[in-house]
């Protein structure tokens, strides 16, 4: 599927992908996936040491739940709902 970009918080500290979204690629590797746990300000995200570039397949085998919605087009964007756990 490509590369896509996630955060520390998914990858380091084992949360579930709790945002996630489509944006349109930045080159021929890229799926345009973007993951967040959903708690990363600014701040956070400023500092390229807490997110970096992976296969989508390592961030699915983080959170199977993103499976269902990865053929999703460009501009789709789901964030987990607290109390169901869906997305």
């Amino acid at each position: 599927m490509g590369g896509c970009l996630a955060t520390d918080r998914i990858t380091v500290d084992g949360c579930k992908v709790g945002y996630m979204y489509r944006d349109k690629p930045i080159n021929i590797d890229d799926s345009g996936w973007r993951f967040f746990a959903g708690d990363e300000d600014e701040d956070y995200m400023a500092d390229n040491d807490n997110h970096g570039v992976y296969a989508v397949n390592t961030i699915v085998n983080y959170d199977r739940d993103i499976i269902g919605l990865l053929n999703e087009p460009i501009g789709s964007e789901y964030e987990r709902d607290d109390y169901t756990g869906k997305f």
